[in-house]
Order: C-alpha cells, then sequence, then structure tokens
C-alpha cells in the first residue's frame, strides 16, 4: 500500500496548514514542511507548536527565503525533501503540495490510484519543441545567467540581462541534459527522489547551471526525472488540478464548487480560496472517509472556458489594414442561414440547392472540414478564413462567378455577421429558431466537451439552464444588432409563415418558398 510524504511549501495562514497537516497525517500519510524564512516568526512559532509532537511531521532543518522565479524554490523543495527522507522510510511516494492545496478524494483513493502503476507523475515537456512556454522569453531563461528577482528587483534584472546580451555572454547547457519544462506539482516514487538527491551530490556543475537559470521550478526536477528515470516509467502530467484564466492568474476555487472537484480525474485542487472554509471542511472530512466512491467526468476545463467566454463578448480579430476598405462588392447579394442545429441549416441548403441555382457552403466558419475550393491556401485553416473573411468571400464570389452566394453560420458568430452586415454589399439574413430538448442540450454539451459519459446527472441538471440560456442570449444578441434584411423562420410556425421569411430572404415566388418551408423532416434530431 502506498505511504505518501507530502513535501509542502507555504508562507503564510498557519491555521490552515495546521488543518491541512492535522487532515493529511490522520489517516497514516506523512508531512515534511518549509516555511518561507521570510514570513512573520510568530506565524513560525505557532506551526511548530501546533505540530511538533506529531511523528508523522517533520520540518525543513533550514529554512530559506524564497522568492518567486527564483532558484531559492527548488533550494526549499529539496531542504524538505531530504528532511521527509529522511524521517520517513516507510514513504513510498513523496507528492509536492502548496498551502493553497486541497485533497478532491479520499486517502483510501488516492493510495489505490498510485498503487495501480509504479510510474513518476510529473509533467516533463521539450523545453525547445514544446509550446509549454506561451509568450516571452523561452532559450533566454537558461542561457543568460539570472541573479536578480524579476519582481522585487527589476531594473536590476532587466540591466543584468541586457548587460549580457550586448557583451555575447551566453553559456551553454550541459551536454548530457534534454531541458524539460512543466508544473512543479508533482508526485515521485521514492526511488526517484533518492536518485535526485544522489545526482545533486554528483553533479555539482547541473547544480551550478540551474542555480543562475529563470523560474527553475518549472524545469529542475522535471528535467532530472526524465534523465534519471526511463521514459515508460513517467507519466507526463500533475496529480494537482489547477486551472488558469487568460490573463495567466490560478483560477481559485470556492464552497460551491465542491461536486465539480470531485469530479476531476486528480486526487488534489489548487488553489482553494482562505474564504471557502464550508469547502475546506467538507474535503477534510472525505479524505479521511473509507468506501467513498466518484464519478470521473474531468470536464472542468471545459467547463470553465465555456463560462468564462460567455462573459467576455468582442471581437475575435481585429480587421487586417489591408482589409479597411475592402468589400465583396456593391452588386453582391451575400444570403446567411444563422442556426444553432448545424443539420437543420444544412438541410435546407441541401432543399435550395435542389429548388434554386444559388451556390451554397455550410459551416466554413465553424467546420474545419467544410467543402471548400481551393483558393490558393486561405481557406486552407480555420484561423486563415477568420482574419482574411472578406477576402475569402470575394474570392468564393469569383470562383462560382455568381453575385448570389448562401453561407450558413452559428449565432455565437456574432462578429462575423456584424462585419458582413457593415459591407456595402447587401447581406441577408435567414436566423432559423429552433426548439432545444433537454436531451438535445445534453448532446450538446457532450460534443463541445462540457460534460461526458460519466458526468454524473446532477451537475448536468445544473447545466442544462446554463446551455439553454447561452443560446437564447445569442439570438437575443442578434436581434439588438438590429440588422438589416433581418428574416426569421421558426420550428413552432406554420410552413404558411415560415414560407414568407423564406420568400424574403432568397427573392422567391411564396409558392417555391413554401415548398422549401415543407421539407420533410427539416426540425427532426
Amino acid at each position: 500500500m502506498a505511504k505518501i510524504a507530502f513535501i509542502l511549501l507555504c508562507h503564510k495562514d498557519p491555521d490552515a496548514i495546521i488543518k491541512q497537516a492535522q487532515s493529511l497525517t490522520a489517516v497514516g500519510d506523512y508531512m515534511a514542511i518549509h516555511f518561507d524564512a521570510r514570513a512573520k516568526p510568530q506565524h513560525y512559532k505557532k506551526i511548530r507548536a501546533a505540530l511538533d509532537d506529531n511523528p508523522n511531521v517533520v520540518f525543513a532543518q533550514k529554512r530559506i527565503k524564497c522568492g518567486w522565479g527564483e532558484w531559492s524554490l527548488v533550494q526549499a523543495t529539496i531542504q524538505a525533501v531530504r528532511a521527509a527522507v529522511d524521517a520517513f522510510p516507510r514513504a513510498t511516494h513523496f507528492y509536492m503540495l502548496s498551502g493553497d492545496c486541497m485533497a478532491i478524494k479520499s486517502a483510501e483513493y488516492a493510495h489505490e490510484f498510485l498503487d495501480r502503476r509504479d510510474c513518476d507523475y510529473i509533467e516533463s515537456f521539450d523545453y525547445f519543441q514544446s509550446d509549454w512556454i506561451k509568450t516571452g522569453w523561452k532559450e533566454e531563461r537558461l542561457i543568460y545567467r539570472h541573479w536578480f528577482n524579476e519582481r522585487t528587483q527589476k531594473r536590476r534584472f532587466y540591466a543584468m540581462f541586457e548587460m549580457q546580451k550586448r557583451l555575447g555572454l551566453k553559456r551553454a547547457i550541459p551536454d548530457d541534459l534534454e531541458i524539460m519544462i512543466g508544473s512543479q506539482w508533482w508526485c515521485l516514487r521514492r526511488r526517484t527522489v533518492e536518485w535526485i538527491l544522489d545526482f545533486i551530490g554528483r553533479r555539482p556543475d547541473v547544480m551550478r547551471f540551474f542555480r543562475t537559470t529563470w523560474i527553475p521550478d518549472e524545469t529542475f526536477f522535471q528535467t532530472l526525472v526524465r534523465h534519471l528515470v526511463p521514459s515508460h516509467e513517467i507519466q507526463s502530467r500533475t496529480l494537482t488540478f489547477l486551472m488558469f484564466t487568460d490573463y495567466g492568474m490560478p483560477v481559485t476555487f470556492y464552497n460551491d464548487h465542491y461536486d465539480l472537484l470531485l469530479s476531476q480525474d486528480f486526487l488534489f485542487a489548487r488553489k482553494i480560496s482562505p474564504e471557502a472554509t464550508e469547502l475546506k471542511r467538507r474535503l477534510g472530512v472525505l479524505y479521511s472517509s473509507e468506501g467513498a466512491r466518484f464519478q470521473i467526468s474531468n470536464e472542468g476545463r471545459s467547463l470553465f472556458k465555456f463560462l468564462t467566454q460567455k462573459g467576455r463578448i468582442g471581437r475575435r480579430f481585429a480587421t487586417r489594414f489591408w482589409e479597411t476598405e475592402s468589400t465583396l462588392g456593391r452588386e453582391r447579394e451575400l444570403l446567411i442561414v444563422v442556426c444553432k442545429k448545424w443539420h437543420v441549416a444544412k438541410r435546407l441548403l441541401d432543399r435550395i440547392r435542389q429548388m434554386t441555382n444559388i451556390p451554397a457552403i455550410e459551416y466554413l466558419f465553424n467546420e474545419e472540414t467544410c467543402l471548400l475550393p481551393d483558393l490558393g491556401g486561405i481557406q486552407s485553416t480555420m484561423g486563415k478564413r477568420h482574419r482574411h473573411r472578406r477576402a475569402l468571400m470575394r474570392m468564393l464570389f469569383d470562383y462560382y462567378e455568381t453575385d448570389r452566394l448562401i453561407v450558413c453560420m452559428d449565432p455565437a458568430n456574432l462578429d462575423l455577421l456584424e462585419d458582413f452586415g457593415r459591407d456595402r454589399s447587401v447581406t441577408r439574413l435567414l436566423e432559423i429558431e429552433c426548439q432545444f430538448s433537454d436531451d438535445y442540450l445534453i448532446g450538446h454539451a457532450m460534443r463541445v466537451g462540457l460534460a461526458g459519459d460519466r458526468t454524473p446527472s446532477e451537475t448536468i441538471q445544473r447545466l442544462l439552464p446554463t446551455v439553454r440560456n447561452d443560446m437564447v442570449h445569442e439570438s437575443d444578441r442578434i436581434r439588438d444588432a438590429d440588422f438589416a434584411n433581418h428574416n426569421r423562420m421558426r420550428e413552432a410556425d406554420t410552413p404558411e409563415q415560415n414560407a414568407k421569411a423564406i420568400a424574403a430572404f432568397l427573392s422567391l415566388p411564396e409558392d417555391k418558398a413554401l415548398e422549401l418551408a415543407k421539407t420533410e423532416y427539416l426540425f427532426a434530431d
């Protein structure tokens, strides 16, 4: 049976640290604590007074003054790891934690999970080939020396960087190391930890190198584990559930996130709000419970992305300067079918193709696989289609040698609708308003990754009103935009009523429009 030694790095909130240590060690696991030497001395004394008598808790012999992005964070981790290895010979795994982390599974589940496979859990991606670093410095973190803290000594930090750059003072990466990068929240086996400590003693050159790299807590252990352990014994993932906003800030969890956290395929979560006292209480009770069963659906990240994106409605891409004055053509008509149920719009388009000679293209701005002619590469990726939207449409008009073209769009593409609506060409909209059953909404949530086969029914029932309201909101936004030539057909209306909207949209006689409105199984799911 696995026995976990938790490596806790912390610098504040002594009461929370005491409760965390008591909760995690109550079931027989261990903890080694490094409390930042910059923190308040009375806080450290309080923690020592509360935990010194706990045989399953040990403290790092040397406390380090820690700073973000510095080698000091790795130093502190090594100090805590050494203390844990010496004090707890029965520990089989060493799990890196912060004071903001809490278990989201029971100890029983965590031990069984670790027993299931003999491997190390640590994100370990190729430093230069992966896209783990999204923006900013990459090789500069390694080939230049960084002695100062970027946040507290910004002027010195960047002055030293610029001086080294001007003088060409680059350094080589140790020849036998392949630098890796990943999250600092790892879980390693005892054998791996002992190998790392032995390597540290044998390779002062590697220690000197990492000591002056920038943000080494994302590269040091990640590189050494990959260097020392066979790749088939490494799971390149973290067992701690964490998310970041678009601004690079960690997402904080509160009392109402309890069910969401339990359904994620992780053992711990970060960050738990200091104010989330009820969540902490429930998670603390859960860790010591027996027989708990967990329904893993793992939709947390997709749910967060879905919900936060709906709060930031705006243009995805700005117009390129060379397209500012471009137009589809004053004499042309762009006919846009707007429908959330793509299969309904496609059925109508198929019928329009049979009854008219107007070229019709399906969801070219939503489906990568939409069939398009070769237009020199501008149609090759979704990004290009969006960025060069007007140029793409002009080329399609030219390719089909027509002044009338039908396309389909999702109601979420309001930025596209507004862009084309402002063009000097004539733009007509046919919005198809469908009814959404609960079964359809559940299927939609699964298709877009908001839910999975194992998502608990309670979670789905809480999600359905949000998904339904989101669809209603998209329709309201289109209506509020007050487009000219905006026509609507509704699933709830009669074919005769819908024929009027189709006739106005396509400039067809009403008898032909009625045939289209009577398309068999048009609204069927």
